[in-house]
């Protein structure tokens, strides 16, 4: 009886906590003439979190990224700003540049500015409904769609559009894309987790909008106003487990 229940135990530690400690860096290769890396790390939720934040300053070693942009989704959970605290700092150590969107649980956070003041002390900048010129391409960031933040117009406003420098976009929630009329060439986005537990109609029981709707949940993907990229994440929501479905950082050739 002792053996089968540890047995038992084991498996479901295989199937559903592993995925969560063991972390993948994705690699897509999408070039644009940038000539940049840009390692993505979407979806910390650090109140779930079981990648260490040494295990991810020793991906960002290997990878050598000239950007890291954060694609939202930090920590709904006051308690848990130290621990953001920590892993901020720890990705910050880097010294590479960084830049972030917001997601829809850190508009769930109490006292939104706080979380803001983390990333922002840590030489983060957040952008919100905006742009900005990089040396290599113009970075539109555009908040969080599914929660009524986005200001499409007012991210694009100082975008010329001349075709000189790729638009790239960051951004947390994909069913933005849909409703996204203006161009980009290149847009990174996070939130479904790759569906997280990778099961049959998953999306069915849990609606998380259109894309997924038709099956558009990850990886890179196309429309008529460019190409998106949907991360897997590298936290969890809800249960803290993941099915089929490793933890994520992408590292974008463009």
């Amino acid at each position: 009886m002792l053996a089968a229940f540890a047995a038992a135990a084991a498996l479901l530690y295989i199937a559903f906590i592993f995925p969560t400690r063991w972390l993948k860096i994705e690699r897509v290769r999408h070039p644009l003439g940038a000539g940049v890396r840009i390692l993505q790390i979407s979806d910390l939720h650090v109140d779930k979190l079981r990648i260490s934040g040494k295990k991810l300053q020793d991906a960002i070693r290997r990878t050598e990224p000239d950007y890291i942009f954060l694609t939202g989704d930090y920590t709904f959970k006051g308690s848990c700003l130290p621990v953001l605290d920590r892993y901020i700092g720890m990705i910050a150590e880097a010294g590479v540049p960084l830049y972030a969107v917001l997601g829809n649980h850190d508009y769930n956070f109490p006292g939104l500015y706080r979380l803001i003041g983390v990333l922002e002390r840590h030489g983060v900048t957040v952008l919100r409904n905006e742009s900005l010129e990089l040396p290599e391409f113009t970075l539109v960031g555009i908040d969080n769609y599914g929660t009524g933040h986005s200001r499409i117009e007012d991210a694009y406003r100082n975008v010329d559009g001349s075709g000189e420098k790729p638009v790239v976009v960051i951004t947390h929630d994909p069913n933005i894309v849909p409703v996204l009329r203006r161009p980009f060439d290149y847009l990174m986005s996070g939130h479904l987790h790759g569906k997280q537990m990778n099961v049959p109609f998953f999306f069915s029981f849990v609606p998380k909008g259109p894309l997924p709707a038709q099956g558009i949940y990850k990886g890179l993907n196309q429309c008529p106003s460019g190409t998106y990229y949907i991360s897997k994440g590298i936290g969890q929501a809800g249960i803290n487990a993941r099915f089929m479905v490793r933890s994520e950082i992408t590292l974008h050739e463009i």
